[in-house]
């Protein structure tokens, strides 16, 4: 579940990668986010090991358990603020990012009825209703539990790896046979090396947006058998896989291909390479149709459509993952009481949180319908949903350097595992941050609008998220800052497992 979808997000974010001025970053970027990555998910697979009887609460069981497992009773008391702040966190993230899957499904769908109806514009309405079409078959997935997403997203993986390995050496074949094209690239080292910093920078910040989800496996320690081996191992192969397997060779040989060779129409001029790329709602697709033609013996749209069918399928995949993760710490919540006690309702027959299901189906579906409508729109759902992973991340690496350090001063862990990573993970995360609201605040227009309204609305969520925080404390008499010398069941537990 956490091998989230690397082939669709070569075709969705492509064309936001695509900018000229920046674009031949790409594959460094990449590079450099995995490096991020990895170090977030060393935090995350150190935490697992330690926890492995988090289960579905995650990150916001380890937020709880690094401070209770303090054997100085002054930090017990900050334990429930900061179980509350990460699992809020994880919310920002999991509850706005399947309603942007949602929408990369709508403007697919629609992309493939273009195919066979070039004259085809679909109306808010009919986005709408794919909107919610595809968020109820999702949602009617996730709630059959565990075997049938894990069954549904093997088969997913499977398929998308192996179309993508193809068209990636369909495309070098083709540079390797076309070398009087002019490429973007001058060469293959030309690909893979940074052209200049700036534009590496920005090239990072989209380029992190590909790798979140690997997290997604500590949810499912309660369905695994030996957590504490597997999920570690989970959580670092997924992100290896995906990242210096699948998009280190795709991205590789995309920016191999592009070049002369790919044409656009832009205000009536015609642009090439990157440009072109940029002015495209599916560049993949376009590239697709190309390299069928050259190569396939003039098949472009049949492999065209291939692509585009296996980049459905992994949007499947990839809604599916987050929404049942984003689902399992909601659970974890409810049953803790810090949200809604309806969260930890279990169904009758498939024993999964049935009426966090339905919440997060609908509230995807909305958020769905509301980004498919214009690029503004998604790219607004998409900088919130940022937000929330970058602090989330940011706060797991915090939470790492907290659980591991008096255990340092004990000589019992690494330095390297106990303070370097987290360190640099917890800075890097919030540089993240930095960056991409760095170049959306500093922009004009558009940008610069998308940029504010997503701050807000973030603002807007953690208010809303203190405000029921001390609503209920007052309701229920139970203190936001646990007083040190109480006794709390989970400490016991972990004082227990200790011993």
């Amino acid at each position: 579940m956490a091998l989230i979808a690397p082939g669709a997000f070569l075709w969705t974010t492509y064309q936001l990668q695509a900018p000229p001025d920046s674009a031949k970053n790409m594959w460094a970027a990449i590079a450099l986010a995995t490096c991020i990555a990895l170090l977030t998910a060393s935090c995350y697979a150190t935490l697992s090991k330690a926890y492995p009887e988090a289960g579905a609460g995650s990150s916001y069981y380890y937020a709880e358990a690094a401070i209770l497992a303090k054997e100085e009773h002054k930090h017990f008391r900050l334990a429930r603020l900061a179980e509350f702040v990460t699992g809020w966190a994880a919310h920002l993230y999991y509850w706005a990012y399947p309603g942007i899957m949602i929408s990369f499904m709508g403007t697919l769908i629609v992309y493939i009825e273009q195919l066979f109806n070039p004259d085809f514009a679909s109306d808010w309405l009919s986005k709408t209703l794919i909107c919610f079409v595809f968020a109820g078959l999702v949602g009617s997935i996730a709630l059959i539990g565990v075997t049938g997403s894990t069954l549904i997203n093997i088969i997913i993986n499977i398929v998308q790896i192996a179309s993508l390995t193809l068209l990636g050496l369909l495309m070098i074949l083709y540079r390797l046979g076309h070398p009087n094209v002019n490429y973007e690239h001058i060469n293959a080292v030309s690909v893979v090396v940074p052209h200049d910093l700036l534009g590496l920078i920005y090239q990072a910040t989209i380029a992190i947006l590909l790798l979140v989800g690997f997290e997604s496996a500590t949810a499912m320690a309660g369905e695994a058998m030996n957590p504490q081996r597997d999920i570690p191992r989970g959580v670092m192969l997924s992100l290896f896989i995906q990242a210096c397997v699948c998009y280190f060779f795709e991205y590789f040989a995309a920016n191999f291909f592009i070049g002369d060779q790919y044409t656009a129409t832009v205000d009536g001029k015609t642009v090439t390479g990157f440009a072109a790329a940029l002015s495209s709602g599916a560049p993949i697709g376009d590239i697709a149709k190309i390299l069928g033609d050259a190569l396939l013996f003039g098949n472009g749209f049949l492999l065209q459509l291939l692509i585009a069918s296996t980049v459905v399928m992994a949007l499947i995949g990839t809604a599916l993952s987050s929404l049942s993760t984003g689902v399992r710490i909601s659970y974890a919540m409810g049953s803790d009481r810090e949200l809604p006690a309806v969260f930890g309702f279990l169904h009758g027959r498939y024993n999964t949180p049935h009426l966090g299901i339905y919440f997060l189906t609908g509230l995807s579906a909305l958020i769905g319908a509301y980004a498919v409508q214009s690029v503004d729109n998604v790219t607004i759902v998409t900088l919130v949903s940022n937000m929330g992973t970058f602090m989330l991340y940011g706060l797991t690496c915090g939470v790492t350097l907290v659980a591991t350090l008096e255990h340092l001063l004990d000589g019992e862990h690494n330095p390297i595992k106990t303070i370097v990573i987290p360190t640099l993970g917890l800075a890097t995360n919030l540089f993240m941050v930095c960056g991409i609201f760095y170049y959306g605040l500093t922009g004009s227009g558009n940008a610069k609008i998308n940029s504010i309204t997503a701050i807000g609305i973030s603002i807007a969520f953690f208010v809303a998220g203190f405000a029921y925080l001390i609503g209920d404390s007052l309701l229920k008499g139970k203190p936001i800052f646990l007083p040190s010398d109480v006794s709390h069941p989970l400490r016991d537990s972990i004082k227990s497992s200790k011993v």
